[in-house]
């Protein structure tokens, strides 16, 4: 942990050095000593080490300064760290400004000057009132503060973004009494929101989510011109391809255009992973597998998006969004799926202020004392609803069909019929969401009767339906009618498969209908849709990606 600091302004600089000297000789084991004989630049390092999360202990100052005197400085200073100390420096002539001093800011303690010998007119005033400092002392928050409002779409992407990426931070609601101390030293006002401030101090306002990826050090760009395999999606499926990829000694690129992990990095729990009896949340499992990957050598852009592969010769070149290529021999697609979308009336206008997709933990701590309402009967919803539950005065759990029986495991099943503040709501649908600048209450269908009720509602987390992201595929990558990629054997079956495919031999197992680019995971046609499978298809795939550099 970083020393608390000692504060010291003089502005005679032998007056300073001595203070300095004798405030390192006695403290600087458990203290920082930090000085200056400018009051701009005293003013200046307060607002960055504010922002960095560093906390003054005692601030010493000399009284008589030509740009401010020492009271004033004194008031300016306490309104970056209120708890710190504050002693004044003083000739013998100014001790009656002291005195006023102490009714006027609070004073702790005037020191006249030469304060010789500082063994008995030093040290034990300053240990005492550090003692004092130490006992009443709440460490800061060391990282990153995202400063922003609660029913912001903008702060809502920020927060899903920062910890779909696994990044620590710590969220002020604009109208809490922090955010409003560092936004008013930082001179923010709502039009800069939201705002970041990261652990060295930079202030990002209203900032674009490659900015702050920038920032927190992802890796936007390829390092490499040829790659052996380059994986597109980092969900469960495209991070074991990376693992067993760069690990058997491919030159590995794994693309990713939101945050590792997938829909599965969101899961609050996952129950029925093989070797975790106790069970692990998706964003422990995200971290183990980055970390295994990397380790091993994997490339890794975030946040990128592809928009086409262009085929030559035997190498296919991958086209990201901001127009940069990457050049690779074989191409593994993981881009998994995407919650379907609710066209219900009111849904779109409250997206990011009160309904969510997904993004169950990101928001949770919000539910407190709320009623949350969800919608989708799998598994992704059913642990939503559990993790929800620990924060929500109520949580109904709204599905089209009578029972959960059909979609969600039985484990899940047994939870939630224990959980006293968990409501299945079956055969209804929203038909409504009504609000004013964020959701406030739903319109809710009874489907066997016809018959709608509005209820109170402060926030709708929408799990349904599973939408391949496949969009960006041209139309040489064979999809199904609901746009996932045919592999394999099901592809002999396709219209146009014998005019699109060029090889003499079968397509292999996962691969598509371009010889070298295969498909994994839930994108994949025939998919079982659990996180174990996903993972097996991730590394077998690798199998085949061997045999086809093989064949070239």
């Amino acid at each position: 942990m970083d020393q608390p600091i000692i504060f010291a302004i003089d502005d005679d600089p032998q007056v300073l050095r001595a203070i300095t000297r004798d405030l390192k000789n006695h403290y600087r084991q458990d203290y920082r000593i930090l000085s200056t004989t400018s009051v701009k630049e005293a003013l200046d390092s307060l607002l960055e080490l504010k922002n960095k999360g560093e906390v003054v202990a005692m601030f010493v100052s000399d009284q008589r300064m030509p740009e401010m005197e020492g009271v004033d400085f004194l008031c300016k200073a306490q309104t970056f760290f209120p708890q710190a100390k504050r002693v004044l420096l003083t000739a013998y002539a100014d001790t009656e400004a002291a005195i006023k001093a102490i009714n006027d800011v609070k004073l702790d303690y005037y020191l006249t000057k030469p304060w010789d010998p500082p063994e008995e007119k030093l040290y034990p005033i300053i240990t005492d009132m550090l003692e004092d400092w130490q006992g009443n002392y709440r460490p800061d928050f060391k990282g990153i503060k995202v400063i922003g409002y609660q029913f912001s779409p903008k702060s809502h992407d920020i927060k899903e973004f920062l910890s779909g990426n696994l990044v620590p931070y710590l969220w002020l609601d604009a109208n809490s009494e922090e955010a409003k101390k560092l936004s008013a030293i930082n001179k923010l006002d709502a039009k800069h929101l939201p705002a970041i401030i990261f652990a060295d101090g930079t202030l990002l306002k209203t900032p674009a989510i490659k900015d702050v990826a920038a920032k927190i050090g992802l890796t936007q760009s390829a390092k490499n011109e040829l790659y052996d395999v380059v994986i597109i999606g980092a969900g469960p499926a495209g991070l074991a391809a990376s693992v067993y990829g760069s690990s058997e000694g491919l030159k590995t690129l794994l693309i990713e255009r939101k945050a590792p992990g997938g829909q599965a990095g969101t899961s609050s729990r996952i129950e029925n992973y093989l070797g975790f009896p106790a069970g692990l949340s998706g964003a422990d499992l995200t971290r183990r597998a980055i970390t295994q990957s990397t380790r091993f050598g994997t490339d890794f852009l975030s946040p990128q998006s592809v928009k086409e592969i262009r085929l030559k010769d035997n190498y296919k070149t991958v086209v990201m969004d901001d127009g940069s290529e990457v050049v690779t021999k074989s191409v593994v697609i993981t881009t998994g799926v995407d919650y379907r979308q609710l066209t219900t009336p009111g849904i779109e206008k409250f997206t990011g202020a009160g309904i969510y997709y997904g993004a169950a933990m990101t928001e949770a701590a919000s539910c407190k004392d709320a009623n949350v309402y969800i919608v989708g009967g799998g598994n992704s919803a059913g642990q939503g609803a559990m993790y929800l539950s620990k924060f929500a005065r109520h949580v109904y759990i709204m599905i089209r069909k009578e029972s959960l029986a059909a979609t969600m495991s039985s484990y899940l099943i047994d939870q939630i019929a224990g959980v006293t503040n968990i409501t299945l709501l079956p055969c209804c649908e929203i038909v409504e969401a009504k609000g004013e600048s964020r959701l406030q209450q739903l319109v809710i269908k009874n489907l066997d009767n016809g018959e709608t009720r509005t209820e109170d509602a402060d926030a709708l987390y929408i799990f349904i339906g599973a939408k391949p992201f496949t969009e960006w595929l041209g139309k040489a990558v064979i999809k199904n009618d609901k746009g996932f990629v045919e592999t394999g054997r099901d592809l002999n079956s396709c219209q146009d498969f014998e005019k699109i495919w060029k090889s003499k031999r079968d397509p292999y197992l996962l691969e598509t209908s371009i010889p070298g680019i295969f498909a994994a995971g839930d994108v994949r046609a025939g998919a079982m849709n659990r996180v174990a499978s996903a993972v097996g298809e991730g590394s077998m795939a690798i199998s085949f990606v061997h045999k086809y550099l093989a064949e070239i």
